[in-house]
C-alpha cells in the first residue's frame, strides 16, 4: 500500500539539500538541528532510499537524492511563488477582471466610478480581451463575457438584456428615405456593417422578417462592435448592433433607428463567469451585487430611450437559428 509523502519531512530535505548544511536549514526553519536530522532519517526509512552521503560533517546527495531535490524544491518554489501572489492580492485588495472589448470601453468603463466610490480601498484590474479565461491557470476572479450563458462546468449569471436594431447615422436615414419611404426598399439600397462577432447576425435578422438582403453593395465586416458602431455613426451605412453599447449616441441622437417598423430584438446577452467556488469571495461578491445593480438601471433607462424612439420591444424565441 502506497504512503503519501510527509511534506514535513520534505520541507526539511529540500531546505538541507538546497542550503547544504543541516545547521544553515534548521536556522531558516526556525527548529533544532536535531529535528531536521530526524525528519531526515524518517524519510530515508520511509522511502527505503538513501538521500545523502555523509562524509564527516559534509553532505552530498545520492542520485536518488538529487531526482528528489530538483522535484522538491521545484514544488516548493511554486507554493512560495503562490504564497506571495495570495498575500499580495489580499493586502493590495485586487480584483481581477476579463472582460469583452467593446463592453468594457462602452458600458462598464464608464461606470466603474461608481464602483470605486463604494469601494475606496479595492483596486481593480480590467483585462479586456475576447479570450476566454482559464480559471485555473490564470489570475482572475471573473470574466464578463457576451454570448448565450451555454458554458459548462462555470457559475454563470446573466446581468444585462440586450437590444439588438438597425441603426445609422440621421443623414445616412435621410439618403435611404430619400430611395423610398418603404424601409425594406431602404435596406435594399443601403450598405450593411456587420459586427461579425455579435450573437444576432444580418443573415438570422433577414430570415426572420422575410426580407431578402441586399446585393448591390460590399458589407463592411469588423470584430468589435465598437469599430462597426463608429463607422454607422460616420455615415457609411447601417448596423445591426446593440444598444447596451450605442446608447450614448442614441440618445445623443448621433445614431437613430432605421425605421420604427423594425422590432427591437431582446435577449440576454451580457454575463458573469466564474467558477462557482470564485462566488464566495467578498470582492467578487460585491462586485457581482453591484453589476446587478447597474444592469437593472441600465434595463430601465434603455427601455425608457427605446419608448422615446418610438421602437418596439420583441423578445426572441427560441425557434430563432443561429441564436440560442
Amino acid at each position: 500500500m502506497p504512503i503519501n509523502p510527509n511534506l514535513n519531512s520534505l520541507a526539511y530535505f529540500e531546505a538541507v539539500a538546497r542550503t547544504g548544511r543541516v545547521s544553515l536549514a534548521a536556522a531558516e526553519l526556525g527548529v533544532s538541528t536535531a529535528a531536521v536530522s530526524q525528519q531526515l532519517k524518517q524519510l530515508e526509512e520511509q522511502w527505503g532510499v538513501r538521500l545523502f552521503r555523509r562524509d564527516n560533517r559534509r553532505l552530498t546527495l545520492t542520485i536518488d537524492g538529487e531526482m528528489l531535490f530538483q522535484t522538491t524544491t521545484t514544488a516548493f518554489r511554486m507554493i512560495r511563488g503562490a504564497r506571495s501572489t495570495v498575500l499580495r492580492q489580499h493586502n493590495s485588495r485586487q480584483l481581477n477582471i476579463r472582460s469583452s472589448p467593446s463592453f468594457a470601453v462602452r458600458w462598464l468603463t464608464p461606470r466603474l466610478k461608481n464602483f470605486l466610490d463604494g469601494n475606496p480601498e479595492w483596486g481593480v484590474r480590467v483585462d479586456a480581451t475576447p479570450d476566454f479565461s482559464n480559471f485555473e491557470t490564470e489570475i482572475v476572479d471573473l470574466d464578463l463575457r457576451y454570448g448565450s450563458g451555454t458554458w459548462e462546468k462555470v457559475h454563470s449569471e446573466c446581468v444585462i438584456t440586450d437590444f439588438v436594431f438597425p441603426m445609422c447615422s440621421p443623414e445616412y436615414r435621410e439618403k435611404l428615405r430619400n430611395i423610398s419611404d418603404k424601409p425594406e426598399l431602404q435596406l435594399s439600397q443601403a450598405r450593411l456593417i456587420h459586427s461579425v462577432k455579435a450573437l444576432y447576425q444580418w443573415d438570422i435578422w433577414f430570415l426572420v422578417h422575410g426580407i431578402a438582403p441586399p446585393s448591390q453593395q460590399a458589407p463592411l465586416r469588423f470584430d468589435r462592435s465598437s469599430m462597426a458602431i463608429q463607422l454607422a455613426r460616420d455615415g457609411a451605412g447601417v448596423v445591426l448592433d446593440s444598444l447596451t453599447l450605442a446608447q450614448d449616441d442614441l440618445e445623443r441622437g448621433t445614431l437613430v433607428p432605421l425605421s420604427e417598423a423594425f422590432d427591437v430584438v431582446e435577449f440576454p446577452a451580457y454575463w458573469v463567469v466564474c467558477p462557482a467556488r470564485h462566488m464566495t469571495r467578498r470582492p467578487v461578491r460585491l462586485f457581482t451585487d453591484w453589476l446587478r445593480k447597474e444592469g437593472t438601471k441600465f434595463d430601465q433607462s434603455a427601455r425608457s430611450l427605446l419608448d422615446t424612439l418610438n421602437c418596439t420591444i420583441r423578445p426572441t424565441r427560441d425557434e430563432e437559428p443561429g441564436l440560442l
